[in-house]
């Protein structure tokens, strides 16, 4: 193998170049199911909320306008200009669900992952007389020479 394929064969294996590949392909899932989500079962709740009205289908008519169309499709199919505003409401609510999604993700995440605390040190045992640290099991002060009262468990 030549020495371009090994470098490329070791960029591609590195772990965070197969993280970020899956992640694309699962983030890309998680959009259909957002936008899914969106045009499916918020939208239509709020087309009622407006009265019947499909907010995709919004638009301004900036050319002709002396002969209206009914859609945007059609205005686009007789090649005029529209302002597509009701699409871009509709972006925008994709975006706010899709942010709204990822957080609560992450904060699940996140909450999974807390360490817990470290056990706190065992206090360290010292001599009576002159203050300084001495094993648990010793029964003389290694300092000192004092004798030690036994550690109570």
């Amino acid at each position: 193998m030549s020495k371009m394929g090994k470098e490329f064969k070791e960029f591609i294996m590195r772990g965070n170049v197969v993280d970020l590949a899956v992640g694309v392909v699962i983030g890309g899932a998680f959009g259909k199911i957002v936008s899914s989500l969106v045009n499916d079962m918020i939208m239509p709740v709020v087309s009622l909320l407006t009265g019947g009205t499909n907010m995709s289908g919004l638009f301004v008519q900036l050319a002709q306008k002396d002969v209206p169309y009914a859609s945007v499709e059609a205005a686009k199919e007789a090649g005029v200009a529209t302002l597509n505003y009701g699409l871009f409401i509709q972006t925008v609510i994709d975006f706010l669900i899709i942010a709204l999604a990822i957080f609560l993700f992450v904060k699940a995440i996140n909450a999974f992952r807390r360490k817990e605390e470290p056990a706190p040190a065992p206090a360290v045992r010292l001599c009576d007389h002159c203050r300084l640290e001495v094993k648990d099991d010793a029964t003389r002060c290694p300092h000192c020479t004092s004798e030690l009262k036994p550690v109570q468990p």
